[in-house]
């Protein structure tokens, strides 16, 4: 953001026998890791505001992705070209995956890091109420109730803090980024719900990073000059989302995701709106007051009882 975010839009394929039934040391290790990594990604996005136009550098992020992506799958064999059914689907979820990261983008020229990243990660809720009704087998649950309300108390609390709003115009912000995780909730329902949830995750993610580029890159031309002050720093942090953010840390949750239970690593998703606060409060200097941390809390809180499975249970979650 969107990962998500700038996040993993993929779920993984089925278990194979050699997935491990717990996490252990290494796979704790790697998700926070990845946490850390994607709560990192809007701080960048900031930086690269500066120099580069917001949709021009959702549209570049994609690009350069993609490239490596198609790089990483034919040095591995993978197929991508075989008739399966996904195209329709795979358009449609690459369109919501563009809308989404154009919004956050475009947000993030308005409100803070510590506060956006709270808002994308209200997808999970967008996800539970459609899945509800869209997806066999989940449900609502009385846990995921609390965990809802919760968060919503979260968004409340963070909405009211005039201690972390800069501006008025940062409420414009904060309506984009709510916005975007409502696209970012449908990207995953159409995944799940779809032929879409039997493909390869490389698959997946190209047709998102493929349709967005294509969706981005003409519409960037209507949001003004493309370059506004490029600088070493909005290459990097440019580079950054496209090479660390989505061709590697995908990738590697991929494989945990192969390799573990994903309803274990989905409760550590809670971590990455903690780890955007922090770094945007040591990185950026944004004012984090009592307020906005009893929403972080709140937040976190309702993402740990969303993505929260009984050990007992062998279905597999799509990973927020």
């Amino acid at each position: 953001m969107r990962t998500d975010i700038a996040s993993p839009p993929a779920a993984a394929g089925p278990a194979t026998a050699r997935a491990k039934d717990r996490l252990d040391a290494r796979a704790v290790g790697l998700i926070v890791l990845l946490s850390a990594c994607w709560g990192f990604t809007q701080v960048t996005v900031k930086f690269a505001n500066a120099g580069l136009q917001p949709v021009f550098q959702a549209g570049l992020r994609s690009v350069t992705a993609c490239v490596l992506v198609f790089a990483w799958c034919w040095l591995r064999g993978i197929r991508l070209l075989e008739r399966d059914g996904t195209l329709w689907a795979g358009i449609a979820a690459g369109v919501l995956f563009g809308a989404e990261f154009m919004l956050i983008y475009i947000g993030l020229d308005f409100t803070t890091v510590s506060r956006s990243v709270l808002f994308v990660y209200l997808m999970p809720f967008v996800v539970a109420v459609g899945a509800h009704f869209l997806i066999p087998n989940e449900r609502l649950t009385p846990l995921k109730v609390v965990g809802m309300v919760a968060a919503f108390g979260g968004l409340v609390v963070a909405l009211f803090d005039k201690l972390s709003l800069p501006s008025q115009s940062a409420l414009i912000g904060d309506l984009l980024c709510i916005l975007a995780a409502i696209a970012w909730g449908a990207t995953t329902l159409v995944i799940k719900s779809t032929r879409l949830a039997m493909a390869s995750p490389e698959k997946v993610l190209l047709y998102q990073l493929i349709v967005s580029a294509v969706m981005l890159m003409p519409l960037s031309l209507l949001f003004g000059p493309l370059v506004r002050d490029l600088t070493p720093l909005t290459v990097a942090a440019v580079a950054y989302q496209g090479v660390v953010v989505v061709a590697i840390s995908y990738l590697v949750w991929f494989w945990l995701l192969r390799s573990y239970p994903a309803g274990d690593l989905s409760t550590f998703t809670f971590l990455t709106p903690v780890f955007g606060l922090v770094f945007g409060a040591l990185i950026l200097s944004e004012p984090v007051g009592l307020q906005l941390l009893a929403a972080l809390a709140l937040l976190a809180i309702g993402l740990f009882l969303v993505a929260y499975r009984r050990r007992a249970s062998r279905q597999t979650a799509l990973p927020h």
